[in-house]
C-alpha cells in the first residue's frame, strides 16, 4: 500500500496554505503516515498505535517542562509519524522542552504559522489513504489472478519469474537453498546484478542488502529456494505480495512436475542456450551469470564436452551422469541438450587447474546410447569456453559411432585446424573469408534446394577416400562424383590439390561453427 509521507502531507493544499515550518526531524519527513488524528490531550500517546500524524493547537498540553518532556518521550515511544502544532494566542511558539525531545528522537515537529482547517487536512489525507488502499486491493486482485492463471496453465518456472520481473519492473531471481541462481529475469547483461551473487544473497538474508525483497518458495513443509527482487520502485500491491503470489505459483509448478531436477535443467538450458546462441552483451555479464549459477569461471580450467546419441534423443539421465561425474572429479558442470541439434548433449565443465574434469565427464558419457563423444580444448574465460564447446559439437559430427556399447571419443587435440578456426571464430575476417570461398555453392544450394555444402563437408572429412565420403553424404558413388565435379566447376578449384582442400576445410568449419 502506497501511504503518503509526512513530506507529502505538508505539501497538500489544506496544510500548505497554513505555512508549515519544520523545526525538528527533517531527516524523517519521508516517514509514512498511516492515519491523521487531532490530539489535544496530554495522554494521547496511549491512544495511538504508531504511524499517526498528530494535529494539535496545544490547548490541552501541560505547561511545566517536566511534563512536556514526558509527553515528548511518550510520543516518540509510541512511534507516531510526527506532530503538527498550529501556533496561536494560546501557543504562540513551540514549547522548548517538547521540541528538544522531538529533536533528540529525530521525530518531525512542524508548526503552522496560519490557521489551518484540521477537518480539511484529515479529509484530504484520509481520502488519499483510502484511495491508495482501494488501488492496492485492486492491484492485489490482479496479481492473484495473474499468478493463479499461470499455476492453472502449468507455466514453467522461468516464465513465472519473468512475469514477476515484468510486474515489479526490476530484476527478479529464483535461487536454490544454496544461494545458486536457477532463473534470473530482467537482469540486462547480468554483470552488475549477478556479480558475487552468493555472497550478496547471504548478506541480504541477514538484512545487509537494502532494497532487496525476499520470499521463500516452499510447499508441504519443504523449502526449495527463494524469490529475490532487487531494488526497484514500489508496487501498489506491495513488492512482497507480488513475490508471495509468484512463490505460490512456483511451488505449485514444482509439485506438478514432481521432478526434483526440473528447475536445475531449465537453468542449464537457458545458460548453454545463451552461450551457444551468443545472446549476451559482454563476456563479464555472461561470466557473472555462470558464476551465480554455481559454475566458477575466474581462475578455472574450462572445457566443452558434447555427445551425439544413436537414437537421436537425449535422455535426462545422461545429463545427470555428466553432472555426477564432474562432481566426483572435483569439478562443476552444466549440461543441456543442444538448442538447435536434437540428439546432442552439451556439457560445460569447470575444473581447478591440474584437476581437469572433462575427461571424467567424457568417460561417463561414452557408454549406453552415445555414438560419438567430442572433447574440446582446455580454455579460460567465456570466449574460451564458447570455442571449446563449439569444438566439441563439431567433433561429434566426425565418425559414425563406436562399435558395441562404447562410443568413439574425438578430441580437439587431434584436430589442429578445428582448434585454429574456433580460436578465431569471432573474427569477422574469418567469416568474410568463408563467405567468399563458399559463396558459389551457397547460392547454388539456395536456388536449387541443393546439398553441395554438405557434400563438400563429407568430402573434406574423408580426404583421399571418396567411397567413405559418398557413404557419409548418403549418396551413391556415381551421384557423389557428379556433385564433386559440379563443386569444382562452380568454385573453379581442383579438389585434389592439398592447399585447396585445407583452405576449403577452414571455410566450411568457420561457416558451420557460426551457423
Amino acid at each position: 500500500m502506497l501511504l503518503p509521507t509526512v513530506r507529502e502531507v505538508l505539501r497538500m493544499d489544506p496544510m500548505a496554505d497554513a505555512l508549515p515550518e519544520v523545526l525538528a526531524g527533517e531527516g524523517a519527513l519521508d516517514t509514512l503516515v498511516r492515519w491523521v488524528h487531532v490530539a489535544e490531550t496530554a495522554d494521547v500517546a496511549r491512544l495511538v498505535s504508531g504511524g499517526e500524524l498528530l494535529l494539535a493547537t496545544g490547548l490541552g498540553w501541560p505547561r511545566d517542562a517536566r511534563a512536556l518532556r514526558a509527553l515528548g518521550r511518550d510520543l516518540a515511544e509510541a512511534e507516531i509519524a510526527g506532530l503538527v502544532l498550529e501556533l496561536g494566542d494560546r501557543t504562540p511558539e513551540a514549547p522548548a522542552p517538547l521540541l528538544e525531545e522531538f529533536r533528540a528522537a529525530g521525530l518531525p515537529f512542524v508548526v503552522l504559522h496560519r490557521e489551518a482547517r484540521f477537518v480539511a487536512v484529515t479529509e484530504a489525507v484520509h481520502a488519499r489513504i483510502i484511495d491508495d488502499q482501494t488501488v492496492a486491493l485492486r492491484a492485489r486482485d490482479e496479481i492473484r489472478e495473474l499468478f493463479t492463471g499461470l499455476s492453472l496453465r502449468g507455466s514453467p518456472a522461468d516464465f513465472i519469474v519473468a512475469q514477476a520481473a515484468r510486474v515489479l519492473g526490476c530484476p527478479v531471481v529464483l535461487e536454490d537453498t544454496g544461494h545458486q541462481v536457477l532463473v534470473a529475469e530482467n537482469v540486462g547483461d547480468g554483470e552488475a546484478e549477478l556479480d558475487s551473487w552468493e555472497q550478496r544473497s547471504r548478506a541480504a538474508h541477514r538484512g545487509g542488502e537494502p532494497g532487496w525483497t525476499l520470499t521463500p518458495v516452499e510447499a508441504r513443509g519443504m523449502r526449495w529456494g527463494h524469490l529475490v527482487a532487487l531494488p526497484g520502485e514500489p508496487h501498489p500491491a506491495g513488492r512482497s505480495s507480488v513475490l508471495e503470489q509468484a512463490a505460490v505459483a512456483l511451488a505449485l509448478s514444482r509439485l506438478a512436475d514432481r521432478d526434483e531436477e526440473e528447475w536445475t535443467r531449465r537453468s542449464h538450458d537457458a545458460l548453454l542456450g545463451a552461450l551457444l546462441g551468443r545472446r549476451f552483451a559482454g563476456d563479464g555479464g555472461m561470466a557473472a551469470r555462470f558464476e551465480a549459477s554455481g559454475f566458477p569461471v575466474a581462475g578455472r580450467l574450462l572445457a566443452g564436452v558434447a555427445v551425439r546419441t544413436r537414437s537421436g534423443r537425449v535422455e535426462a539421465t545422461a545429463a545427470a551422469r555428466a553432472l555426477e561425474a564432474a562432481r566426483a572429479a572435483g569439478s562443476e558442470a552444466i549440461a543441456a541438450p543442444h538448442p538447435a541439434a536434437p540428439g546432442l548433449l552439451v556439457v560445460a565443465v569447470s575444473s581447478r587447474p591440474g584437476r581437469p574434469g572433462a575427461d571424467a565427464v567424457a568417460d561417463a558419457l561414452a557408454g549406453g546410447d552415445a555414438a560419438v563423444v567430442g572433447v574440446g580444448s582446455d580454455a579460460h574465460g567465456i570466449p574460451g569456453l564458447l570455442s571449446s564447446v563449439e569444438e566439441a559439437v563439431e567433433l561429434t559430427g566426425r565418425g559414425g559411432g563406436g562399435r558395441g556399447r562404447h562410443a568413439v571419443v574425438q578430441r580437439a587435440e587431434s584436430r589442429p585446424l578445428l582448434r585454429l578456426v574456433t580460436a578465431f571464430g569471432d573474427d569477422p575476417r574469418l567469416q568474410e573469408y568463408a563467405e567468399r570461398m563458399l559463396r558459389p555453392l551457397i547460392e547454388y544450394d539456395i536456388a536449387n534446394d541443393g546439398d553441395l555444402i554438405e557434400v563438400l563437408r563429407a568430402y573434406l572429412s574423408h580426404p583421399g577416400n571418396r567411397t567413405r565420403a559418398a557413404v557419409a553424404s548418403h549418396l551413391s558413388r556415381s551421384v557423389f562424383y557428379q556433385r564433386i565435379a559440379l563443386i569444382e566447376d562452380l568454385l573453379g578449384l581442383d579438389l585434389d590439390d592439398g592447399e585447396t582442400i585445407g583452405a576449403l576445410h577452414a571455410a566450411v568449419l568457420a561457416r558451420r561453427i557460426r551457423g
